[in-house]
């Protein structure tokens, strides 16, 4: 992710929360967070019910079930990122400490820390391998950690700068978007090698990555304001629709046939894969200003976005400064269930 989202595409904006709108997708409630700081990616467990977010120097636990807060990992400077590995651990991505974190799911308290190489942003949990990929921006590279054995098992060099990214176990793949070269790059999972390059035209800055794995496509949110739809077999794009300004996350729902881009401008663009060479825009979701993280719950259909409220700008100009205490998770779900 570009930056931490701490004020810079915030500043200035108004907040608001649409609850009724037409489409599928209706507000459900807010979940309190607290504390102080931006925040970053959101990722869920669905097994365990937790929503993790990343959220300045720590990484807050959710319970989805409860839609309350349970716990919280410390020691993560410059958190960008927390997912679910093997069973009884979690991940984090850390900026400021080059490194990632090791946690167990019991006591939230971290078991080690594995040197990465500069700036891991993204990560991500690799099923078929057992294990997890750090993103780095400034390294231009992915770090490849052995999710059991805690140890790093391969540095992959990558073109420029990845953002997100997926992987697919029936072909032994993972997807990144290389933000700065508007292009996929495809890695071999065995050979912890890359083993494509797939430029994006007609869409420019990917960022948000989705994949439905059965029907072999790739859905991208690019900065140029378009969700591209692209064959996962040939790199090829067989269909775009137009999304909000400020993208960041996108997700495929494989239960709904639903895919979801979350901008900055408070919007969420939600689109149905209508067969394998069609999207189809049915809602643009009305968020807040400022909402461009999500995390996406497949067991429930609900997504989840950070948010939090700002002061006013100052008079002679500059940006407007979070509330301390307002971060909060907006919770929207299907007919608001």
């Amino acid at each position: 992710m570009r930056k931490t989202l701490t004020a810079a595409i915030l500043a200035g904006f108004a907040f608001f929360t649409v609850h009724a709108q037409d489409g599928p997708y209706k507000f459900i409630k807010e979940i309190p967070v607290g504390g102080e700081g931006g925040w970053d990616y959101l990722s869920v467990d669905p097994a365990a019910h937790h929503l993790y977010v990343s959220h300045a120097t720590v990484a807050v636990v959710i319970d989805t079930q409860k839609d309350a807060v349970i716990g919280t990992i410390a020691d993560t400077p410059g958190i960008h990122g927390a997912i679910a590995a093997t069973p009884g651990r979690v991940f984090t991505s850390n900026v400021r400490g080059n490194n990632a974190s090791i946690v167990d799911t019991k006591t939230w308290k971290t078991i080690s820390k594995v040197e990465t190489q500069g700036n891991p942003d993204f990560i991500m949990y690799e099923p078929k391998q057992k294990e997890v990929y750090t993103f780095n921006g400034a390294g231009k590279s992915a770090t490849v950690i052995g999710a059991e054995s805690g140890k790093v098992v391969a540095t992959i060099p990558l073109a420029g700068k990845p953002e997100a990214a997926v992987p697919d176990i029936a072909v032994g793949r993972v997807y990144v978007n290389i933000e700065d070269k508007s292009i996929i790059q495809v890695i071999d999972v065995a050979k912890h090698a890359v083993v494509a390059d797939w430029p994006i035209a007609p869409g420019e800055e990917a960022t948000g990555l989705a994949i439905d794995t059965k029907n072999h496509r790739l859905f991208i949110g690019a900065t140029s304001k378009l969700m591209l739809m692209m064959d996962s077999t040939n790199g090829k794009v067989v269909a775009s629709v137009p999304i909000g300004a400020g993208v960041d996350s996108t997700w495929f729902d494989p239960g709904t046939g639903y895919v979801f881009s979350s901008c900055g401008d408070g919007t969420v663009t939600i689109a149905h894969e209508d067969s394998p060479t069609k999207l189809t825009v049915i809602q643009t979701l009305k968020t807040e200003r400022g909402a461009r993280t999500m995390a996406l719950d497949p067991s429930t259909h609900r997504i989840y976005l950070a948010s939090a409220k700002f002061g006013e700008p100052p008079a002679g100009g500059g940006r407007a400064q979070l509330i301390p205490g307002s971060m909060r998770i907006l919770v929207y779900g299907v007919n608001g269930k």
